[in-house]
């Protein structure tokens, strides 16, 4: 059998003297769901999909969730949303802004200024490859906006923040609703409800002419059993 080949990349000597075998049946890449569709994905522009990556700093002092939506390859959505650390949020905004218009190739190597962002980047990127993507099921995916759609009436990221002590029990701070202005307590000091402000609204209704006060009292609602408390507290005073 003959030795002679061609190979356009340089080969040791030991490669060159081997005979040649034969590949046998051609098998490509597993299929992942796309956008309602089967896909076998072979370069960068066959990716789709719209999905979540959360990532961490090396201390650990903050944390970013970011959101694409990718179509052909290409980022045409970009969502960050950071908490734990007052200078990611100056990283997100450049992200937000150098994002959109790249590969999702052209991302993932890209220095997306903070540590989180940039972990963040590389879990949606394991995520959307492998096919694990919020819109895998969803004919034609998620349509640009999907990102603003998530943050809801208020495009405000839904935040939660609760602080507890071993002396004093626990403190909730803000909700998925907004900032909690005060705790139901029950006869046993045990927490039956909440009271909160929900802030984007009270924004939005300043900004539309209404007076603050108003727009504070008409921002305000309870969960729970707040009516039944035996005593309120405010959380971030008593």
């Amino acid at each position: 059998m003959s030795n002679e080949f061609s190979c356009e990349y340089a080969m040791s000597h030991e490669v060159q003297n081997m005979c040649t075998v034969a590949k046998g049946p051609f098998h490509g890449p597993a299929p992942i769901p796309e956008e309602g569709k089967w896909v076998q994905a072979t370069e960068i522009k066959d990716i789709s999909g719209y999905t979540h990556g959360v990532g961490w700093c090396a201390p650990q002092q903050g944390a970013c969730k970011l959101s694409l939506n990718v179509k052909n390859g290409i980022i045409e959505e970009a969502l960050v949303e950071t908490i734990g650390c007052s200078g990611m949020t100056h990283s997100a905004a450049m992200a937000a802004e150098i994002l959109p218009g790249k590969t999702l190739l052209e991302a993932l190597n890209t220095d997306l200024v903070c540590d989180a962002i940039n972990t963040a980047m590389r879990e949606l990127f394991l995520q959307i490859v492998y096919g694990r993507t919020q819109s895998a099921f969803s004919e034609g995916g998620l349509v640009i906006g999907a990102g603003m759609e998530d943050l809801g009436k208020g495009a405000r990221s839904m935040v939660g923040t609760m602080y507890g002590t071993k002396a004093k029990g626990v403190r909730y701070l803000e909700m998925t609703e907004g900032y909690c202005t005060r705790m139901a307590l029950d006869s046993d000091d045990q927490v039956i409800g909440y009271e909160f402000v929900s802030l984007g609204k009270m924004t939005d209704f300043i900004k539309n002419g209404m007076e603050p006060n108003e727009a504070y009292e008409k921002s305000k609602g309870t969960y729970g059993r707040f009516a039944d408390a035996a005593r309120y507290i405010d959380p971030r005073k008593q």
